[in-house]
């Protein structure tokens, strides 16, 4: 078994409206040297070992946990003991 670590994140130059309402409460509570803030996803995935673990991977985000227009992903594959 492998947990697979999925992190989605904007695109850069894709506006974080998110993001900027975080900055902003951060700025509002006196946190002045916080720069930008971009909000992202993250998931665990558990698989059953197999050899193409990183095409199944990719192709479900692919697929379905991101958008590929405006997201990159990134992931790591972990073995369970």
């Amino acid at each position: 078994m492998r947990k697979v670590k999925i992190y989605i994140t904007l695109k850069e130059g894709v506006l974080d409206p998110q993001g900027k309402a975080v900055q902003h409460s951060l700025h509002s509570l006196e946190y002045t040297n916080v720069g930008e803030v971009r909000i992202g996803k993250y998931m665990e995935v558990m698989i059953e070992d197999k050899d193409n673990i990183e095409q199944q991977v990719e192709k479900m985000c692919d697929q379905l946990l991101a958008n590929p227009v405006i997201e990159d992903y990134s992931y790591s594959i972990e073995e369970v003991v």
